[in-house]
């Protein structure tokens, strides 16, 4: 079995293209592979900016042999009257390649048939290949493609060269104006000469030889190490940045780590503000040293080797003087400006063209922050640092400095603030409402941001939704899901005990000029933010039926979902779970099929048979046990009370007939169900369960 290598020569790559590049070009040459039969063994990828190449170790020299049977025409019709072979068994073995004689036939439910048994020896896997490869390129997806000259073909970036071998020997095909061959070429500057490949095997060590660290992995490692050595000989640390580590890995061929140095002064700068200075512009790393402090030094990954560095390094001083010069005046500006001076200028930023500017979200945020702080019992003290840092929360977006760099919004805020005299409270409110800013990322720490990330982050999703602006399942431009697991995931870390539709109701109507909240909108939200906690509950690691069973509940509070699942859970666990849950839903099915049922007062005088009184004594011998469990949120503790339930709901369904024919004795034991019924209704719904 022999190596196959594939490389795609392009211009400059975006890096964050690279990686999902790879992984696709990988993923489908296996499902390409698999689906023309042919074994191969482990793939491996390579990329650097200007290439995307693969191995596909021990591919198999052709197809695997494939056997099958094929049916012909039914026998009484393949045969005439004597036993002679009809046109359609002549034409059958014709098609089979076989002579009458050698087919057989083949009994099915609809009677006997002609059939024959054809093998595929299948092809070559050389041949496969020239067809095989072309397809693949074409087929990688990209963010953005692009066509160049009067070609018809699409990809990332114009394609160079193809380098295409099935062991020594080349694979021959064509894609646009290029053909393939066996190759390569090295570092534009430093080797700009064609690289031949005599083998797959050695493709990395002719590439290291022409100044191309193929191997991404590579870099990436090599990188680190030097960047280490450099901060290290200023007496610093790198400050780890693993995204940008991967952004520059995929930035150069062969890494060369300088380390430069900027004027003292800017360390005035926030921090965060050097940091990102470096990081957006020039793709620098910061250092810092003892206790995380900065120092006035950066290093810089170049692509190519100098002989005069220092005059490289030169370069990138003096280009990022200017960069911190800029962040300097911006930070000097921005500061003399008061901060609710700012929040007015939001008035002319609009936030939605049907929603408004932002200083009337603004407005809206303060408001539903308030409640949403007077909700959660925080006191005086979480009301007034809520909606302070509320109504400041959007004004950094108006600085010079978020205009330069974006990623600083909500950063600079809380800079600003404590710069103007605002307490630690509100200005870590307002860096954190913006919390979570990505799948799985921090939550607020403090109480005062968590109600304001709650309060801006309901108030996009019920604007979004009173306006049509709902997400599909292939479109969501305000990212309403991600804002809304945010909130649901603030909310139960928080522990905040109120029900998530009052947030809801409260968010529409300020909307609607003091007017009730449309209750269809309510329930289309409610839905919307049910979904978002239905999926979570289940990445958290809880089975499908619990959580359809959960959210089959009403909930008191988001927190209350959470105990709820886990005390459902719990009891699954429990090995008399099934008769308990079949008991239950028992209960909620006749309940649900008895047709002009309305509950009404049990009265025991009408009870024919022991088991009716001892399951309404059950009933309320249990009733305010349970309610004293989930006032004090001990939601496993009472329905394991419940679960008690299960002796007298079986003797009672034993000895009864509910839907007797007299019409008061039905009506009165569907209203003693109805009772049970209330009592674990208020956990989950039962009847969605597996068991």
């Amino acid at each position: 079995m022999k190596t196959l290598l594939l490389e795609i020569g392009t211009e400059e790559i975006p890096a964050g293209y690279i990686d999902p590049a790879l992984s696709a070009l990988a993923a489908m040459l296996a499902q390409r592979l698999g689906e023309a039969r042919i074994g191969h063994g482990p793939i491996r990828t390579y990329g650097t900016p200007r290439r995307l190449a693969a191995t596909v170790a021990q591919l198999a020299p052709r197809q695997k042999r494939l056997t099958s049977e094929v049916l012909g025409p039914p026998c009484k019709v393949a045969f005439d009257a004597e036993g002679r072979p009809t046109m359609a068994a002549l034409k059958f073995a014709e098609k089979v390649g076989q002579p009458v004689a050698r087919l057989k036939t083949a009994a099915t439910a609809k009677g006997e048939y002609l059939a024959a048994t054809v093998s595929d020896p299948g092809t070559s896997t050389a041949a496969l290949l020239k067809t095989l490869l072309p397809e693949i390129i074409l087929a990688l997806p990209f963010p953005k493609s692009m066509r160049w000259g009067d070609l018809a073909i699409a990809f990332a970036r114009p394609i160079h060269s193809l380098l295409a071998l099935y062991g020594k020997t080349r694979v021959d095909f064509e894609l646009g104006n290029v053909r393939s061959g066996r190759a390569s070429f090295g570092h534009r500057f430093v080797h700009p000469r064609r690289v031949r490949v005599a083998e797959p095997a050695a493709y990395v060590a002719s590439l290291r030889a022409a100044a191309v660290i193929v191997d991404a992995a590579e870099r990436r490692k090599q990188i680190a190490a030097d960047a280490a050595a450099a901060a290290a000989s200023v007496g610093g640390t790198v400050l780890a940045d693993p995204e940008l580590l991967d952004v520059v890995t995929h930035l150069v061929e062969y890494p060369v780590v300088a380390v430069g140095r900027f004027a003292e002064e800017f360390l005035e700068l926030p921090p965060e503000v050097l940091i990102t200075a470096m990081r957006e512009h020039q793709k620098y790393f910061a250092v810092a040293g003892e206790g995380g402090r900065l120092l006035p030094h950066f290093v810089v990954v170049n692509n190519t080797p100098a002989r005069q560095m220092p005059v490289v390094v030169r370069g990138h001083e003096r280009v990022l003087r200017a960069r911190l010069e800029d962040a300097k005046f911006f930070y000097r500006s921005d500061r003399e400006v008061p901060l609710e001076r700012q929040v007015e200028r939001l008035k002319n930023v609009l936030f939605q063209a049907q929603l408004g500017s932002i200083y009337a979200k603004v407005c809206r945020v303060q408001a539903l922050a308030r409640f949403v702080a007077e909700q959660a019992g925080g006191g005086p003290g979480l009301v007034r640092d809520a909606e302070r840092a509320a109504r400041l929360c959007k004004a950094d977006l108006v600085s010079q400095m978020v205009g330069e760099f974006p990623k600083l919004q909500g950063v600079m805020g809380r800079v600003y603030a404590l710069a103007q005299g605002e307490s630690e409270a509100v200005a870590v409110a307002i860096e954190e409402h913006y919390r979570p800013t990505y799948s799985g990322g921090p939550l607020p720490e403090t109480a005062a941001g968590s109600v304001v990330a709650i309060a801006d982050k309901m108030d996009t999703i019920c604007g979004c939704f009173r306006a049509g602006l709902i997400p599909t399942g292939a479109a969501d431009p305000y990212a309403l899901r991600r804002q809304g697991i945010g909130m649901i995931q603030i909310m139960n870390s928080r522990g905040f005990p109120f029900p998530l539709e009052s947030v809801v109701r409260r968010g529409l109507e300020l909307f609607e000029a003091g007017a009730a909240a449309p209750p269809e909108t309510v329930a289309k939200i409610q839905s919307f933010l049910e979904g978002r906690m239905a999926s979570i509950l289940v990445e958290e690691g809880f089975a499908k039926d619990t959580v359809a069973a959960v959210m089959g509940a009403p909930a008191e509070s988001i927190p209350a979902a959470w105990s709820r699942a886990r005390a459902l859970q719990g009891l699954k666990n429990k090995p008399d779970f099934e008769p308990i849950a079949v008991s239950f839903k028992r209960v909620v099915n006749i309940i649900r099929r008895a047709e002009d049922f309305t509950p009404v007062p049990v009265d025991a005088s009408l009870f024919e048979h022991p088991s009716e009184a001892a399951l309404l004594g059950a009933f309320q011998t249990l009733q305010s046990q349970v309610q004293e469990e989930l006032r004090r949120g001990r939601h496993g503790e009472a329905l394991a009370r419940v679960a008690t339930l299960r002796a007298p709901v079986d003797a009672f369904f034993a000895d009864v007939m509910v839907m007797a024919e007299d019409r008061r004795l039905r009506r009165n034991r569907l209203s003693l169900l109805a009772l049970i019924a209330g009592l674990f209704d208020a956990f989950a719904d039962f009847s969605k369960l597996s068991a």
